[in-house]
């Protein structure tokens, strides 16, 4: 009864932080943590992000510090970030918010990282939507770990999405389905001001504020890794 008391408190909290309005500040620190999140990930490139699925990378989107619980069912709550090639290079951030619930028995609640790797034109396409279902508007996988991919061709034909999440300094491939994306209004507002769409972020047509280049800084360095520990 105790560990249930726990829980419930917890995501209680966290669903009223995810109603209060969001600062400029609460923004900035997410685009912080996702900047940290990606360099601790590319410093292992054994256990990180192949090069592979970099290159092939349409979309690359962080959920800082997500909380993810579970006492029979599971449950996700978090709010992220996701940069799309445009072609200036790598677009301003577009901020989401993501939640959702999976079953199976388990038990705790603990913070993850999350990144997600889209992979195409349509997994773009998903995020400049106002809501899509991670496995039911959008193929979503597990990705593949490691310095390189080649020898598993699934994640690049069958997938829209390719999901990862790192714990307790352990980064792993994750099957995430039945997660609800949807653009967070919010941090959009605060960050850009009102009136901004994700689609005009996502295709480039907004300029990156400088309080973000720190975060595409690391999305651009984070393929460059992981060519130089080819």
């Amino acid at each position: 009864m105790k560990k249930f008391m726990t829980l419930v408190a917890l995501f209680g909290l966290g669903v009223a932080s995810a109603a209060a309005a969001e600062t400029r500040e609460d923004v900035q620190n997410r685009l912080d943590n996702a900047t940290l999140v990606l360099h601790q990930i590319m410093a292992a490139p054994d256990s990180g992000v192949p090069q592979e699925v970099l290159e092939h990378a349409k979309c690359i989107a962080v959920v800082p510090h997500m909380i993810k619980g579970g006492l029979v069912f599971g449950a996700e709550n978090g709010k992220g970030l996701v940069t799309c090639r445009s072609a200036d290079g790598w677009s301003a951030p577009a901020f989401f918010v993501i939640t959702g619930g999976s079953w199976g028995l388990q038990i705790g609640v603990e913070g993850v990282d999350l990144v997600m790797i889209f992979q195409g034109d349509r997994g773009m396409l998903r995020l400049e939507d106002a809501k899509f279902q991670l496995g039911a508007d959008a193929s979503a996988a597990a990705g593949p770990v490691g310095r390189h991919a080649t020898a598993d061709t699934d994640w690049k034909l069958n997938t829209e999405i390719l999901t990862y999440s790192r714990a307790k300094g352990l980064f792993a491939g994750l099957t995430l389905t039945g997660a609800d994306v949807r653009r967070d209004n919010d941090s959009m507002d605060a960050f850009y001001g009102p009136d901004i769409s994700t689609h005009r972020v996502l295709r480039g047509e907004v300029a990156t504020p400088a309080s973000a280049n720190r975060f595409i800084d690391a999305v651009r360095e984070a393929k460059a890794q992981a060519i130089a520990s080819k």
